[in-house]
């Protein structure tokens, strides 16, 4: 079974690779070697070349070395929206020999004490519209508070803004003075130009430190060294067949991995160019990929949902895409065969997560299926398996996936009880547990089911949700649909729609509408009971549906309605 997949593997691709033995810079530095004026990173509508990149993570590396004390290991917080200061600052921390903790930047004060306790980062380099967020957790005034920010504002990143590109005010904001001795303007660093250390960080040393997103208890730190970060990355681009001629489209934030590797790291390993856009907008994304020929596109369905139901994408010359692939929910099935059948793109759905720093399962190139996770990609091991006894699942069956390979952390950071229940060993191998439950069928094909702890049991029946929007999306009428479950009296829990109708069916679709529409393609366990219609649903900077944080209003709703009779 764990072999079946090899059937349909990209040809001339072995089934184990070999990880470099470099740092990440490496690649950066390769690139700027090879293709100096070439542009690493295109910005509201400016090119910023490999070669002055490079320059600017050298002279970051050399001022936090020098100036702010900063060795090897230490932990540097970098807080911001997407811009080429992001890629600057990131690489130049690593050149400096030192950890990026990322934060979203919508994180409040509050949240930040928790990344800066737990992380130890003394220093921080942010955007200047959160630097309201970080004054709380300065030092001395906060105890072990940050020490020194370095500070860019978004608008040094080019002069003259386009004129068709959506551009966020607070992107066009021009810098403001610094008002604390404590604080230092990135581009007055970088015009020191302070030499980089002839010290080179080495492949096992760790270099990044991305946070859970905290669903169960407090964030947890995920420790990724250059070689885990790099092996997903480089199987990545091998799998697709990634070059130095690809223009990736750069729209999810990189403080998350799935923008940290597909629009940063992966386009710095091949030398390719990434067009980069800070806040998402679905017309300026038509009209940029159509001007640079963008060829790769890494982004959740619910991005593409939003993308191609603008009236600029079918205005657009898009046949520069060749790839477009994505994660973190199933692609709908009708959705799958519009873009097919209108734009002939093929949906290339993959799995992974902060864990695994991303890219772990994907389908074949040549072969792709339908909301599907796909398989186990080079030198991946990954298996389904009963969530109680750890025993390994025959084909078809639903259990846990678990799974090994050179991208898996080496662990959660100073958080021995996580580690614990986050691992086990079968066979004599080190296996995470994900948490996600899924199956396989007879080609080795690997397909989610639900997260572990989402599954609603109807009447003893077990639903999965996935299962059920995927069905749902197939109503002319839907545009979103989350499933959630709520209490009942009689059946233990009953599946509840949320929906987000398309504008042309509005006041002409009811809830019974959805309701009996499913009840005839699915079985009745499965059919929404109650379906409620919302005007949007709450997504991720990542474009994910919040699925947990709707499920949680149902069940705080139903415990009011208790408390109240």
């Amino acid at each position: 079974m764990q072999s079946a997949h090899h059937r349909f593997w990209p040809r001339g691709l072995p089934h184990e690779i070999r990880v470099p033995r470099v740092p990440l810079t490496h690649y950066l530095e390769t690139a700027a070697r090879r293709y100096p004026d070439k542009p690493a990173i295109v910005y509201a509508g400016v090119a910023l070349s490999y070669a002055r990149l490079l320059g600017q993570v050298e002279a970051l590396a050399g001022f936090l070395r020098e100036r702010l004390g900063v060795q090897s290991g230490d932990r540097v917080l970098l807080m911001s929206q997407n811009c080429p200061q992001f890629v600057a600052a990131f690489y130049g921390v690593l050149r400096a020999g030192a950890v990026v903790v990322p934060v979203n930047a919508m994180t409040t004060a509050a949240e930040l004490r928790h990344y800066i306790d737990d992380s130890g980062a003394r220093v921080a380099i942010a955007a200047q519209e959160l630097l309201p967020h970080l004054r709380p957790n300065l030092a001395p005034e906060a105890p072990d508070g940050v020490e020194a920010v370095i500070v860019h504002a978004y608008r040094d990143a080019f002069d003259t803004p386009p004129e068709d590109e959506a551009l966020p005010e607070v992107v066009l904001a021009p810098r403001q003075p610094l008002d604390d001795e404590r604080f230092f303007a990135l581009d007055e660093v970088l015009a020191l130009a302070l030499p980089a250390s002839g010290d080179q960080p080495k492949a096992d040393d760790l270099c990044v430190l991305p946070y859970t997103s905290g669903t169960t208890g407090q964030p947890k730190g995920c420790m990724h060294t250059h070689s885990t970060v790099q092996a997903s990355a480089l199987a990545s681009s091998l799998w697709r067949g990634l070059n130095a001629e690809s223009v990736f489209m750069g729209v999810a934030p990189m403080f998350h991995m799935l923008g940290m590797q597909n629009a940063m790291n992966l386009p710095m390993l091949v030398g390719g160019t990434v067009v980069m856009m800070p806040r998402w907008n679905a017309a300026t994304a038509a009209r940029l990929i159509e001007r640079h020929r963008v060829s790769v596109w890494a982004a959740p369905p619910a991005m593409l949902i939003d993308f191609f139901a603008d009236p600029e994408a079918g205005r657009r010359d898009l046949s520069s895409l060749a790839m477009l692939s994505g994660g973190g929910a199933a692609m709908p099935e009708a959705v799958a065969s519009m873009l097919q059948q209108r734009f002939g793109i093929v949906y290339q759905e993959g799995y992974g997560m902060t864990e695994t720093a991303s890219f772990l399962h994907a389908n074949p190139p040549t072969r792709c299926k339908r909301q599907c996770l796909g398989v186990p990609t080079t030198s991946v091991d990954s298996r389904i398996v009963d969530p109680v006894t750890l025993e390994e699942l025959p084909q078809g069956e639903v259990g846990e996936l678990v799974t090994r390979g050179p991208q898996v952390m080496l662990g959660y950071w100073r958080n021995d009880a996580a580690n614990d229940s986050a691992y086990v060993e079968i066979d004599g191998k080190r296996f995470l547990r994900t948490g996600d439950l899924a199956s396989v069928d007879e080609d080795g094909y690997f397909f989610m089911r639900d997260r572990l702890k989402r599954m609603i049991n109807a009447s003893g029946y077990k639903v999965w949700p996935a299962e059920v929007e995927s069905a749902l999306y197939e109503h002319p009428a839907v545009h979103e649909v989350c499933i959630v479950g709520v209490e009942d009296p009689k059946r233990g829990e009953s599946v509840k729609a949320l929906v987000v109708l398309k504008p042309g069916y509005r006041g002409s679709t009811s809830e019974q509408d959805i309701i009996d529409w499913s009840r005839e393609r699915m079985a009745v366990y499965k059919a929404p009971r109650i379906v409620s219609f919302l005007d949007e649903l709450p997504k991720s900077t990542t474009g994910k549906i919040l699925w947990r944080q709707l499920q949680e209003a149902e069940q705080q709703q139903a415990t009011q309605q208790v408390t109240r009779s």
